[in-house]
Protein backbone atom coordinates (compact mmCIF):
# COMPACT_ATOMS: atom_id res chain seq x y z
CA UNK A 1 0.00 0.00 0.00
CA UNK A 2 1.37 3.42 -1.00
CA UNK A 3 2.23 5.70 1.91
CA UNK A 4 0.16 8.89 2.11
CA UNK A 5 1.84 11.95 0.66
CA UNK A 6 3.19 14.43 3.18
CA UNK A 7 3.26 18.19 2.71
CA UNK A 8 6.43 20.21 3.28
CA UNK A 9 5.83 23.58 4.92
CA UNK A 10 8.49 26.17 4.12
CA UNK A 11 8.58 29.36 6.16
CA UNK A 12 10.23 32.46 4.64
CA UNK A 13 11.06 34.37 7.80
CA UNK A 14 11.95 37.95 6.81
CA UNK A 15 12.84 38.35 3.12
CA UNK A 16 13.90 41.59 1.46
CA UNK A 17 10.56 42.97 0.25
CA UNK A 18 8.85 44.31 3.35
CA UNK A 19 10.28 47.13 5.45
CA UNK A 20 10.07 47.91 9.18
CA UNK A 21 7.43 50.61 8.70
CA UNK A 22 4.97 48.04 7.35
CA UNK A 23 4.73 45.96 10.52
CA UNK A 24 6.21 45.95 14.03
CA UNK A 25 6.50 42.17 13.80
CA UNK A 26 9.10 41.93 11.02
CA UNK A 27 12.24 40.24 12.41
CA UNK A 28 15.26 42.46 11.84
CA UNK A 29 18.07 41.66 14.28
CA UNK A 30 19.91 38.33 14.22
CA UNK A 31 18.34 37.33 17.53
CA UNK A 32 14.87 38.14 16.18
CA UNK A 33 15.47 36.16 12.98
CA UNK A 34 16.74 33.20 15.00
CA UNK A 35 13.82 33.28 17.45
CA UNK A 36 11.24 33.59 14.67
CA UNK A 37 12.84 30.78 12.68
CA UNK A 38 12.98 28.39 15.63
CA UNK A 39 9.38 29.15 16.58
CA UNK A 40 8.26 28.55 12.98
CA UNK A 41 10.02 25.18 13.00
CA UNK A 42 8.36 24.27 16.27
CA UNK A 43 5.01 25.18 14.70
CA UNK A 44 5.60 22.75 11.83
CA UNK A 45 7.89 24.28 9.20
CA UNK A 46 10.34 21.71 7.83
CA UNK A 47 12.29 24.29 5.79
CA UNK A 48 13.33 27.79 6.89
CA UNK A 49 14.09 30.22 4.06
CA UNK A 50 16.35 33.00 5.33
CA UNK A 51 17.55 36.49 4.41
CA UNK A 52 19.60 38.84 6.60
CA UNK A 53 19.00 42.46 7.57
CA UNK A 54 21.12 45.23 8.96
CA UNK A 55 20.25 45.06 12.66
CA UNK A 56 20.44 48.86 12.97
CA UNK A 57 17.79 49.85 10.40
CA UNK A 58 16.35 46.66 8.89
CA UNK A 59 17.85 47.17 5.43
CA UNK A 60 18.47 43.86 3.57
CA UNK A 61 22.13 42.87 3.70
CA UNK A 62 24.19 40.09 2.06
CA UNK A 63 26.88 40.27 4.78
CA UNK A 64 27.97 36.72 5.73
CA UNK A 65 28.89 37.92 9.21
CA UNK A 66 25.27 38.90 9.84
CA UNK A 67 24.07 35.50 8.62
CA UNK A 68 26.56 33.85 10.96
CA UNK A 69 24.99 35.67 13.90
CA UNK A 70 21.77 33.68 13.50
CA UNK A 71 22.49 30.51 11.48
CA UNK A 72 24.30 28.66 14.32
CA UNK A 73 21.55 29.64 16.77
CA UNK A 74 18.89 28.15 14.53
CA UNK A 75 20.87 24.98 13.86
CA UNK A 76 21.47 24.46 17.59
CA UNK A 77 17.80 24.86 18.46
CA UNK A 78 16.08 23.18 15.51
CA UNK A 79 16.43 20.29 13.09
CA UNK A 80 14.73 22.22 10.27
CA UNK A 81 16.36 22.49 6.85
CA UNK A 82 18.04 25.90 6.52
CA UNK A 83 17.58 27.44 3.08
CA UNK A 84 19.57 30.62 2.36
CA UNK A 85 18.64 33.12 -0.31
CA UNK A 86 20.73 33.66 -3.45
CA UNK A 87 18.33 36.40 -4.50
CA UNK A 88 19.36 38.75 -1.71
CA UNK A 89 17.81 42.17 -2.17
CA UNK A 90 17.55 44.92 -4.74
CA UNK A 91 20.82 46.25 -6.18
CA UNK A 92 22.99 43.49 -4.75
CA UNK A 93 25.52 42.03 -7.19
CA UNK A 94 25.80 38.32 -7.86
CA UNK A 95 29.01 38.30 -5.80
CA UNK A 96 27.14 39.95 -2.92
CA UNK A 97 24.25 37.51 -3.12
CA UNK A 98 26.50 34.44 -3.08
CA UNK A 99 28.85 35.57 -0.30
CA UNK A 100 26.89 33.99 2.56
CA UNK A 101 25.87 30.76 0.77
CA UNK A 102 29.41 30.06 -0.43
CA UNK A 103 30.76 30.61 3.08
CA UNK A 104 28.13 28.57 4.92
CA UNK A 105 27.48 25.78 2.36
CA UNK A 106 23.85 25.17 3.39
CA UNK A 107 21.73 22.17 2.50
CA UNK A 108 19.48 24.32 0.33
CA UNK A 109 19.35 27.74 -1.33
CA UNK A 110 16.73 29.57 -3.32
CA UNK A 111 17.51 30.11 -7.01
CA UNK A 112 15.47 32.47 -9.17
CA UNK A 113 15.18 30.97 -12.66
CA UNK A 114 15.59 34.15 -14.66
CA UNK A 115 16.00 37.91 -14.86
CA UNK A 116 12.81 39.87 -14.28
CA UNK A 117 11.17 43.15 -13.40
CA UNK A 118 10.39 43.05 -9.66
CA UNK A 119 8.06 45.91 -8.83
CA UNK A 120 7.63 46.88 -5.19
CA UNK A 121 6.84 50.55 -5.83
CA UNK A 122 3.02 50.22 -5.63
CA UNK A 123 3.43 49.70 -1.87
CA UNK A 124 4.60 53.32 -1.57
CA UNK A 125 1.05 54.64 -1.66
CA UNK A 126 0.06 52.83 1.53
CA UNK A 127 2.30 54.79 3.89
CA UNK A 128 2.77 58.50 4.58
CA UNK A 129 5.57 58.30 7.14
CA UNK A 130 8.57 55.99 7.27
CA UNK A 131 10.77 54.78 10.11
CA UNK A 132 13.93 54.95 7.99
CA UNK A 133 14.96 57.10 5.04
CA UNK A 134 16.10 54.08 3.02
CA UNK A 135 12.64 52.51 2.87
CA UNK A 136 10.78 54.72 0.34
CA UNK A 137 13.88 55.03 -1.85
CA UNK A 138 14.32 51.25 -1.84
CA UNK A 139 10.73 50.72 -2.98
CA UNK A 140 10.83 53.52 -5.57
CA UNK A 141 14.04 52.13 -7.08
CA UNK A 142 12.16 48.95 -8.02
CA UNK A 143 10.36 50.98 -10.70
CA UNK A 144 13.60 50.99 -12.71
CA UNK A 145 15.15 47.74 -11.52
CA UNK A 146 15.68 44.37 -13.16
CA UNK A 147 16.54 41.43 -10.94
CA UNK A 148 19.37 39.78 -12.81
CA UNK A 149 19.88 36.05 -13.17
CA UNK A 150 21.17 35.37 -16.67
CA UNK A 151 21.88 31.91 -18.01
CA UNK A 152 25.54 32.53 -17.21
CA UNK A 153 24.67 33.61 -13.66
CA UNK A 154 22.58 30.48 -13.12
CA UNK A 155 25.32 28.27 -14.56
CA UNK A 156 27.80 29.85 -12.13
CA UNK A 157 25.51 29.30 -9.13
CA UNK A 158 24.83 25.70 -10.10
CA UNK A 159 28.55 25.00 -10.49
CA UNK A 160 29.99 26.89 -7.52
CA UNK A 161 27.23 26.36 -4.99
CA UNK A 162 25.54 23.22 -6.30
CA UNK A 163 28.51 21.12 -7.39
CA UNK A 164 31.04 22.89 -5.20
CA UNK A 165 29.12 22.88 -1.92
CA UNK A 166 26.60 20.05 -2.31
CA UNK A 167 23.77 22.53 -1.94
CA UNK A 168 20.43 21.78 -3.58
CA UNK A 169 17.91 24.38 -4.64
CA UNK A 170 14.44 25.78 -4.21
CA UNK A 171 13.96 26.70 -7.87
CA UNK A 172 11.90 29.90 -7.79
CA UNK A 173 9.69 30.15 -10.88
CA UNK A 174 7.85 33.46 -11.20
CA UNK A 175 6.46 32.74 -14.64
CA UNK A 176 5.95 29.95 -17.17
CA UNK A 177 9.19 30.77 -18.96
CA UNK A 178 11.11 30.04 -15.76
CA UNK A 179 9.82 26.46 -15.86
CA UNK A 180 11.23 26.08 -19.38
CA UNK A 181 14.54 27.58 -18.25
CA UNK A 182 14.71 24.99 -15.48
CA UNK A 183 13.89 22.26 -18.01
CA UNK A 184 16.81 23.51 -20.12
CA UNK A 185 19.23 23.04 -17.22
CA UNK A 186 17.72 19.64 -16.45
CA UNK A 187 18.23 18.57 -20.07
CA UNK A 188 21.87 19.68 -19.89
CA UNK A 189 22.38 17.68 -16.72
CA UNK A 190 23.32 20.74 -14.66
CA UNK A 191 20.46 20.04 -12.26
CA UNK A 192 19.36 16.63 -11.15
CA UNK A 193 16.07 15.27 -9.78
CA UNK A 194 14.30 15.47 -7.50
CA UNK A 195 13.71 19.15 -8.29
CA UNK A 196 12.05 21.39 -5.71
CA UNK A 197 10.00 23.73 -7.88
CA UNK A 198 8.59 26.77 -6.10
CA UNK A 199 5.94 28.47 -8.25
CA UNK A 200 5.39 32.09 -7.23
CA UNK A 201 2.29 34.18 -7.87
CA UNK A 202 1.39 37.82 -7.39
CA UNK A 203 4.73 39.65 -7.72
CA UNK A 204 4.48 42.62 -10.10
CA UNK A 205 6.61 41.51 -13.03
CA UNK A 206 5.79 37.82 -12.61
CA UNK A 207 2.72 35.69 -13.24
CA UNK A 208 -0.49 36.93 -11.64
CA UNK A 209 -2.30 35.42 -8.69
CA UNK A 210 -5.12 33.78 -10.63
CA UNK A 211 -6.20 30.21 -9.98
CA UNK A 212 -6.09 29.58 -13.75
CA UNK A 213 -2.37 30.36 -13.59
CA UNK A 214 -1.88 27.99 -10.68
CA UNK A 215 -3.46 25.18 -12.68
CA UNK A 216 -1.47 26.14 -15.79
CA UNK A 217 1.87 26.21 -13.96
CA UNK A 218 1.13 22.79 -12.50
CA UNK A 219 0.19 21.41 -15.90
CA UNK A 220 3.35 22.72 -17.57
CA UNK A 221 5.56 21.52 -14.72
CA UNK A 222 4.01 18.05 -15.03
CA UNK A 223 4.67 18.14 -18.78
CA UNK A 224 8.31 19.19 -18.36
CA UNK A 225 9.35 17.27 -15.24
CA UNK A 226 6.95 14.33 -14.93
CA UNK A 227 7.59 12.56 -11.63
CA UNK A 228 11.04 14.14 -11.19
CA UNK A 229 9.94 17.07 -9.06
CA UNK A 230 8.30 18.19 -5.86
CA UNK A 231 5.94 21.12 -6.40
CA UNK A 232 5.54 23.98 -3.93
CA UNK A 233 3.44 27.13 -4.02
CA UNK A 234 3.72 30.63 -2.61
CA UNK A 235 1.67 33.72 -3.28
CA UNK A 236 2.21 37.33 -2.32
CA UNK A 237 0.13 39.26 0.17
CA UNK A 238 -3.58 38.56 0.46
CA UNK A 239 -3.34 35.62 -1.91
CA UNK A 240 -1.03 33.66 0.38
CA UNK A 241 -3.32 31.31 2.27
CA UNK A 242 -5.92 30.59 -0.42
CA UNK A 243 -3.24 29.83 -3.01
CA UNK A 244 -1.14 27.56 -0.84
CA UNK A 245 -4.29 25.77 0.33
CA UNK A 246 -5.49 25.21 -3.23
CA UNK A 247 -2.02 24.08 -4.25
CA UNK A 248 -1.79 21.61 -1.39
CA UNK A 249 -5.14 20.08 -2.38
CA UNK A 250 -3.72 19.76 -5.93
CA UNK A 251 -0.71 17.83 -4.61
CA UNK A 252 1.74 20.61 -3.80
CA UNK A 253 3.82 21.72 -0.85
CA UNK A 254 3.32 25.11 0.81
CA UNK A 255 5.32 28.20 1.68
CA UNK A 256 4.24 30.88 4.14
CA UNK A 257 6.06 33.52 6.20
CA UNK A 258 6.43 37.25 6.63
CA UNK A 259 8.58 37.50 3.48
CA UNK A 260 5.52 36.63 1.42
CA UNK A 261 2.67 38.19 3.43
CA UNK A 262 2.45 40.35 6.54
CA UNK A 263 -1.09 39.21 7.34
CA UNK A 264 -2.85 36.32 9.07
CA UNK A 265 -6.33 37.40 7.97
CA UNK A 266 -8.05 40.27 6.18
CA UNK A 267 -6.67 43.51 7.63
CA UNK A 268 -5.00 41.64 10.51
CA UNK A 269 -1.22 41.67 10.78
CA UNK A 270 0.44 38.36 11.62
CA UNK A 271 2.25 38.71 14.94
CA UNK A 272 4.80 36.07 14.01
CA UNK A 273 5.89 33.64 11.34
CA UNK A 274 4.84 30.80 13.61
CA UNK A 275 1.27 32.11 13.52
CA UNK A 276 1.16 31.66 9.75
CA UNK A 277 2.78 28.22 9.96
CA UNK A 278 0.27 27.12 12.59
CA UNK A 279 -2.61 28.34 10.43
CA UNK A 280 -1.55 26.47 7.29
CA UNK A 281 -0.82 23.38 9.38
CA UNK A 282 -4.40 23.49 10.73
CA UNK A 283 -5.75 23.91 7.21
CA UNK A 284 -3.71 20.95 5.95
CA UNK A 285 -4.90 18.84 8.87
CA UNK A 286 -8.50 19.76 8.07
CA UNK A 287 -7.90 18.51 4.51
CA UNK A 288 -6.59 15.19 5.90
CA UNK A 289 -3.08 16.03 4.72
CA UNK A 290 -0.04 15.15 6.83
CA UNK A 291 2.83 17.56 7.41
CA UNK A 292 6.38 16.43 6.62
CA UNK A 293 9.05 16.49 9.30
CA UNK A 294 12.50 17.91 8.51
CA UNK A 295 13.85 14.37 8.11
CA UNK A 296 11.06 13.52 5.68
CA UNK A 297 11.69 16.73 3.73
CA UNK A 298 15.39 15.87 3.49
CA UNK A 299 14.53 12.43 2.11
CA UNK A 300 12.05 13.81 -0.44
CA UNK A 301 14.51 16.42 -1.70
CA UNK A 302 17.72 14.34 -1.46
CA UNK A 303 19.48 16.87 0.77
CA UNK A 304 22.96 16.32 2.17
CA UNK A 305 22.02 16.72 5.83
CA UNK A 306 22.51 19.38 8.47
CA UNK A 307 25.83 17.86 9.61
CA UNK A 308 27.51 18.81 6.31
CA UNK A 309 27.10 22.59 6.45
CA UNK A 310 29.67 25.20 7.50
CA UNK A 311 27.89 26.90 10.39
Amino acid sequence: MKKPRKVIITCAVTGSIHTPTMTPYLPVTPDQVAAEAVAAAEAGAAILHLHARNPEDGRPTPDPDVFMRFLPQIKQQSDAVINITTGGGHNMTLKDRLAAPLKTKPEMCSLNMGSMNFGLFPILGKYKEWQHDWEPAYLENSRDFIFRNTFKDIEFILKELGEGCGTRFEFECYDVGHLYTLAHFLERGLVKPPLFVQTIFGILGGIGADIENLVHMRRIADKLFGSDYEWSILAAGRHQMNFVTTGAIMGGHTRVGLEDSLYIGKGQLAKSNAEQVAKIRRILHDQSLEVASPAEARAMLALKGGDRVEF
